[in-house]
């Protein structure tokens, strides 16, 4: 397959994303964190909103960043899965974002308007069982399978999903192109770091005398999160002996950039986007951030971490009725559980307080969580069909 230029990367990711977001309301608003957030800001429902406590939040809180995810010794556990947005900031931006990627992912589950005002109260009644420390909510079918699929997948399960042969390179064509020969470079000097040799070696029980080789490396096309930034896959071989056969690990680097988020005002955060990104995920998602170094390639902010073959996204693309409410209140209790750990008693019980005082006399949950929802919904649709007439104009000359 023919490679774009480094002039044709932005174009080619802009038009996979543009088509991408024109699939399903559901894809829209997973591919349009900036339109949330200006909602955020000029909505009278948002005004709204009440003010948590000041924690590490996601900042892009729907159903395809959250799953199972992998420690440092492989054990498994669903948590936030992507940090970009991540800040210091009100824990309620999370649980609003998280109902509106429910409630658009149910009504393209052509799921009735009750469905969804039943989900909502099941949000609220699993987070704040995360804020007391209640026993974990039930799990949907949907998301134990995902975690059980997770359990038993080997390094040979993601080279298969991801370089399409077990052999150690990185195939080159739609999701790969070949790096420039300063990206080439910069990514030898980064692999000889002993910071990054360390951090793989930390993993799944590795030798401290091991080596790592860099043995081959490609720009990831990612259409939504890295229009326009740096993605790389690096594969890397991990030995010591000569008498062995040498492991691989497939690497993930990311660029770091401004979250769009808004942050807490005189709160203390990283300048440095990517130290931000990893302080966030160590705060929200212990076995994601335990295996992330902040690092830098080409002067730019970048995330480093190993894949996992035990990482995987909740891919929902059809909820029954039952499904639905299960999977309202234990994705909420997961975030709850997030949030929860960065705050003392006091604290919690203080913002459950909060959220109970913002009952609704009509739902059995907060009336502004309601109205934004409503309010979001909206929104969405009408700038998703706006999306959609624009993309077909485009596509069309």
């Amino acid at each position: 397959m023919k490679q774009p230029s480094d002039f044709d990367r932005a174009a080619t990711l802009d038009r996979a994303r543009m088509l991408k977001m024109a699939r399903s309301t559901h894809a829209y608003v997973r591919g349009n964190t900036a339109r949330f957030y200006e909602w955020l800001s000029d909505s009278q429902a948002a005004k709204q909103l009440p003010k948590g406590p000041p924690v590490w939040i996601c900042g892009d809180c729907h159903l395809g960043n959250l799953g199972p995810l992998a420690d440092a010794d492989g054990r498994v556990e669903v948590q936030i899965r992507d940090l970009d947005q991540t800040v210091i900031g009100n824990p309620a931006h999370d649980l609003i974002r998280l109902a509106l990627s429910l409630a658009t992912a149910a009504r393209g589950s052509d799921l009735p308007g009750v469905t969804t005002a039943h989900m909502v109260e099941e949000m609220v009644d699993g987070y704040e069982s995360a804020l007391v420390g209640d026993e974990q909510a039930p799990e949907p079918d949907a998301v134990r399978t995902v975690r059980r699929r997770a359990l038993g997948r080997r390094w040979k399960h993601l080279a298969r999903e991801r370089l399409t042969d077990v052999e150690p390179r990185i195939p080159l064509g739609r999701k790969f192109w070949a790096l420039e020969d300063p990206e080439r470079e910069a990514l030898d000097a980064l692999f000889a770091e002993e910071a990054v040799q360390q951090t793989i070696l930390s993993l799944n029980d590795r030798d401290e005398g091991d080596r790592i080789r860099l043995v081959d490396a490609a720009y990831w096309v990612k259409g939504c999160s890295s229009l326009g930034t740096l993605r790389f896959a690096a594969l890397v071989a991990i030995g010591g002996s000569k008498r062995l056969p040498d492991s691989h690990a497939l690497i993930d680097l990311k660029e770091a950039v401004n979250a769009v988020a808004p942050a807490t005002p005189r709160v203390k955060m990283p300048a440095d986007h990517a130290e931000r990104v990893v302080a966030g995920a160590r705060a929200l998602s212990p076995n994601l951030g335990d295996r992330m170094l902040a690092t830098h390639v080409l002067g730019r902010p970048v995330v480093l971490r190993e894949l996992m073959p035990q990482d995987l996204k909740l891919e929902i693309d059809q909820f029954s009725r039952r499904e639905a409410i299960r999977a309202a209140r234990y994705l909420a209790y997961v975030i709850g559980k997030a949030h929860a750990r960065q705050m003392d008693t006091p604290t919690r019980a203080a913002w459950r307080r909060t959220l109970l005082d913002h009952r609704g006399a009509g739902i059995d949950a907060p009336s502004w969580l309601w109205r934004g929802v409503v309010d979001l919904m909206a929104r969405h649709e009408a700038g998703y069909l706006e999306h959609c007439r624009r993309y077909a104009l485009e596509a069309a000359t």
